[in-house]
């Protein structure tokens, strides 16, 4: 067996070094251990692993005395969905989203859909089910050698009776009603709009939502199909969006949407096929929640912040930063009791949506204010694009990110108004900058925006880039 795939979020490596079936099992049966569940939803993504990862992680669940309700292939939101809305008590989908094909992986969650991560429960899950765990007073000791003899009568604790699998087909008519419950369809207007789903999991889903909408769609990469013939579903690379722009284009649609693999995350292109970075969205659609709710709590990450932080008051409504993270953001917008949380690395999540992360609502909302407001997505976006323009996500591998972070802060932060709420922020009246380093990976991630200065975006953008990789500035 390879590294241990257990990360900070969820659960994610190559099949069979890292993750397989024996693992996915003693997942399962350390997940009953450590959350005492009846009823555990479980669902898959399109990879060639996952019926298999899944089938051996129902086992885990049904040995160690949880029913199992298999829903089969679908989208994480859809397991998030199943959860709290058939009121069960945890959700688990197996997938590995936009990662190379090689790749799968888990995302656990507890009733009402709460996350499971590295602060609430991941770290125990995995000692459990890697054989670092205590043993159980119920269910005996719970080694890699002993998880699987306990479940057979041979351990040393009391074998729990069997769970059953139910599988259900029944949940797309409710999940559907719930994502058209979010917009005014009498607003819509015909539209043609590019859905371009990468070969993932969300095709099935606009197939649902067609008969519902006045779009005219222009399908692209529909079909699910594990093998991922037209590249890994991973809109964020700058390659893999040249389809759905040119679709945009050669169709003349109003908008493009493209999604990744388990479709958590949508992508949006205008009219004319040119990408809109998220962070603008996160702006857009903070305003729309505001709107409809005046003083309403928007929650967002600390990466970009100027134009959310503007456009939701202007609104009426009252930003609060989050450190990056979904575990983070949807923990800080139960305190908050907030309508909406976003990332501008294109995680949304809802209030309504048990606070989890969805790829559906928001495309829909964004053309329900497209139609609202009479306007083209460039034209709902231009004006904030121009008013704080952005350096996008940029990543630098580093050997050491703290000593590099400590470099920089040396030498860029003076005068400036500091933030640690995620790595390091530092605002000065006419620019800012956020530098953090990867949860994963060797990674310092760099964002800069301005305050309308192109020029100065560039200006401090290369000066930060430099210093970073050792030919710029010292303090």
């Amino acid at each position: 067996m390879g590294g241990s795939p257990f990360k900070a979020y969820d659960i994610r490596g190559r099949v069979p070094d890292e993750l397989n079936e024996d693992l996915a099992y003693r997942i399962g049966r350390a997940y009953v251990q450590l959350f005492p569940a009846k009823q555990v939803v479980v669902g898959y993504d399109v990879r060639p692993s996952s019926p298999g990862l899944a089938r051996a992680l129902a086992e885990g669940l049904t040995d160690g005395g949880c029913d199992v309700i298999h829903i089969g292939c679908c989208g994480t939101e859809q397991v998030y969905f199943a959860t709290f809305h058939w009121k069960l008590d945890g959700g688990i989908m197996v997938t590995a989203s936009h990662n190379p094909g090689d790749y799968n992986g888990m995302k656990l969650v507890r009733s009402e859909a709460r996350p499971i991560s590295g602060d609430s429960g991941l770290r125990e899950l995995e000692a459990l089910a890697l054989g670092e765990g205590k043993p159980s007073e119920t269910h005996g000791e719970t080694t890699s050698e002993t998880i699987r003899e306990t479940s057979q009568g041979h351990g040393h604790g009391v074998k729990p009776k069997k769970g059953r699998i139910l599988h259900r087909d029944d949940l797309m008519q409710p999940y559907v009603a719930h994502l058209l419950s979010y917009i005014d369809r009498s607003t819509l207007r015909p539209m043609k709009v590019v859905v371009n789903s990468g070969n993932g999991c969300a095709g099935p889903v606009i197939d649902a939502l067609e008969a519902h909408l006045p779009f005219q769609f222009v399908k692209v990469h529909h079909q699910p199909d594990g093998a991922f013939p037209n590249g890994i579903p991973n809109p964020l690379l700058p390659e893999n969006r040249l389809s759905t722009a040119q679709a945009v284009r050669e169709a003349g649609a109003d908008l493009g949407i493209a999604w990744d693999g388990d479709f958590d995350r949508c992508f949006l292109f205008d009219e004319q096929g040119r990408f809109i970075e998220g962070y603008y969205l996160v702006g857009l659609l903070g305003q729309a929640f505001a709107r409809r709710s005046p003083n309403a709590r928007i929650i967002h990450d600390p990466r970009l912040t100027w134009n959310t932080q503007e456009m939701v008051m202007e609104a009426g409504g009252i930003p609060v930063q989050s450190k990056t993270g979904h575990a983070f953001i949807k923990e800080r917008m139960r305190i908050e009791d907030a309508l909406y949380g976003g990332e501008m690395s294109a995680h949304h999540y809802f209030r309504d949506f048990a606070y989890c992360d969805s790829g559906m609502i928001p495309w829909l909302l964004v053309v329900e204010t497209m139609c609202r407001r009479g306007k083209t997505l460039s034209a709902l976006v231009a004006e904030r694009m121009e008013r704080f323009p952005c350096s996008g996500e940029i990543n630098r591998r580093v050997a050491d990110p703290g000593e590099v972070l400590a470099r920089i802060e040396a030498a860029f932060a003076t005068g400036g108004v500091i933030d640690r709420t995620d790595g390091l922020s530092v605002e000065f009246p006419d620019w800012r900058f956020n530098l953090r380093a990867s949860n994963t990976e060797p990674l310092l991630r760099l964002n800069v925006e301005t305050r309308a200065d192109e020029k100065l975006l560039r200006q401090k953008t290369e000066e930060i880039l430099a210093a970073i990789d050792g030919k710029g500035r010292e303090g």
